[in-house]
């Protein structure tokens, strides 16, 4: 059983996913249905976790928005996501930045990674 899901999980997979990490500012390209338009809506933020692995991923945005924060949830391979831009890199020293929820202004901001 586990060889079939496993075989229909990876025909799922898309075949270019860009390397990102937690700490990163992303803009996800975002593909929107409204009756039978289609449009492409962007949000920009920090990545805040990554979990999983395969068909599964999933990552999660978080960004401020007119003094609120607003996060976002995605699976990597969804259909629904046309894009995925790494902004910038950040320097960041765990896997989950839950901490940042609890942070406002320049105390929310990852430091960038500076190669």
């Amino acid at each position: 059983m586990n060889e079939i899901i496993k075989k229909i999980e990876d025909e799922q997979l898309k075949e270019s996913v860009p390397e990102f990490h937690v700490g990163d500012t992303v803009r996800v390209y975002n593909k929107i249905k409204e009756g039978n338009r289609e449009r492409i809506q962007v949000f920009e933020g920090t990545v805040i976790k990554r979990q999983n692995g395969g068909a599964r991923e999933t990552f999660t945005v978080r960004k401020n928005s007119n003094g609120i924060g607003v996060e976002k949830t995605w699976p990597v391979h969804s259909p629904s996501v046309d894009d995925i831009q790494v902004v910038r890199r950040g320097k960041v020293r765990r896997a989950k930045l839950n901490y940042l929820r609890d942070r406002v202004g320049k105390r929310a901001k990852v430091k960038e990674l500076v190669k």
